[in-house]
């Protein structure tokens, strides 16, 4: 049986975004069943206008210069290669409500459910990130 890591995604931010798909895509390298649930300004990350809505820190401005350097791929490229690589990705209907966002505010193969779809998945999670 394959291992199975739940991740919440509760904070915006560029930061925020690479660290839950670097571990997303690493457990989906292993082999791992892996699910991301977006809620609050986590929603920001696989909004279709997130190049827009996520920026650094104040103060970590800098890690944009490494990213082009080190090659790595943009947001949208890793959003994509994780839906490639069968990484589910949750988008929370409350806070949706709250927000006035629509499904179609999002990427395509995010799936709207509640905090019981993610528990669903989490309860037989081996491991479980927030950020």
């Amino acid at each position: 049986m394959a291992k199975r890591v739940a991740i919440i995604a509760s904070s915006g931010g560029i930061e925020t975004a690479y660290k839950v798909l670097n571990i997303a895509m690493a457990a989906t390298a292993t082999d791992a069943e892996v699910t991301i649930f977006f809620t609050f300004d986590g929603l920001n990350i696989i909004h279709k206008d997130a190049e827009n809505l996520l920026t650094f820190a104040a103060g970590n401005e800098h890690y944009a210069e490494g990213f082009k350097k080190a090659n790595i791929p943009s947001l949208s490229q890793m959003l994509q290669m994780a839906v490639e690589s069968g990484v589910k990705l949750i988008a929370c209907q409350m806070t949706m409500d709250v927000a006035g966002l629509q499904k179609e505010h999002f990427i395509d193969g995010v799936e709207v459910g509640g905090a019981v779809t993610f528990l669903d998945f989490a309860y037989d999670a081996d491991v479980t990130v927030t950020f």
